[in-house]
């Protein structure tokens, strides 16, 4: 019999009535800490909860406990037709903590890319609610820097069109162009869609939703939020090899520190060298470094008035 840790597969009701899909990771009886923040862990956009599945285990094997969420509009969680601003998203998560039962209270967030844009506004709106947070290539620079017009920016970052795919053609891309990865961090990868019963996909986010979130990510001024920051944080950028985004991330996190230096804030950076889906690629040695930096001592300062 395997010992190998499987989280448990739940649906939560959130704000206005909708129901989020969640995994929930518990550490076997023999790793099991007495003490230690749990982990809430937020995707990207047009990602899933399954593409946290080789971190929230090895923080499973660690002894902490973890959920991982499909935020609304994603995954298995429900998809309604409004909702996707960065407002109703915390309310999501807000409503969610609560429901998370006793010894879920003030949880360390993770999120990576837009997840770490949620984490961060979460933290602004809601520091009494969390321990700390993470954040994993993201909620560093403003696309608004990037792409001077809402028109520019949804021309250049439209997601292709995908309805129809063949899951084969797919599956072969995700596994010849990240070869390095673990095969979960593949299979995650392939949960974004739905399977059709002809074998061909479907992004379980729609492109109206997509488009209505990259607004929002658009409209987010992350200066103001590490502005008014009061929890600690890490923050993950990671070098893909890309020297324009690189720079841009070097001067977010560098913006970040002084923000939150200026405040009492505790920050750590620690940067990674791989592809953007980092989580994906190197999901022990980014479970590590967030557990290094509790361990230090991070996450267990007290809020910052």
């Amino acid at each position: 019999m395997s010992n190998r840790v499987e989280p448990v597969d739940e649906r939560v009701e959130a704000g206005g009535g909708i129901e989020l899909r969640i995994l929930r990771w518990n550490p076997p009886v023999e790793a099991r800490l007495a003490s230690g923040a749990p982990f809430l862990l937020v995707h990207g956009l047009a990602s899933n909860a399954r593409l946290w599945d080789g971190v929230a285990r090895r923080l499973a094997e660690a002894g902490r406990r973890s959920v991982v969420v499909d935020l609304r509009g994603h995954g298995r969680s429900d998809k309604p037709e409004s909702g996707y601003e960065f407002a109703t998203i915390a309310e999501d998560l807000r409503v969610l903590i609560g429901a998370l039962g006793q010894g879920f209270e003030r949880p360390i967030l993770v999120g990576q890319s837009w997840g770490a844009g949620v984490v961060l506004d979460f933290a602004v709106r809601h520091s009494d609610l969390v321990c700390g947070i993470v954040l994993v290539d993201g909620g560093l620079t403003d696309l608004r820097d990037a792409f001077p017009t809402w028109d520019i920016c949804w021309e250049r970052l439209a997601p292709p069109q995908l309805v129809g795919m063949p899951l084969d053609s797919v599956e072969g891309y995700f596994r010849s162009a990240h070869a390095d990865w673990p095969a979960e961090g593949v299979e995650g990868s392939l949960a974004n869609f739905e399977i059709r019963p002809d074998r061909t996909i479907a992004p379980w986010l729609s492109r109206e939703h997509h488009k209505a979130i990259l607004e929002a990510m658009w409209g987010q001024r992350t200066a103001d939020l590490w502005r008014s920051l009061r929890v600690p944080a890490l923050i993950v950028p990671v070098d893909g090899g890309e020297s324009d985004w690189t720079t841009a991330k070097r001067a977010g996190s560098d913006a970040a520190l002084a923000a939150a230096g200026s405040s009492g804030v505790a920050v750590r950076v620690s940067w990674f060298k791989g592809d953007h889906d980092i989580h994906a690629q190197h999901p022990d040695k980014l479970a590590d470094a967030i557990l290094a930096a509790d361990r230090d001592g991070l996450f267990s300062g007290a809020l910052v008035p």
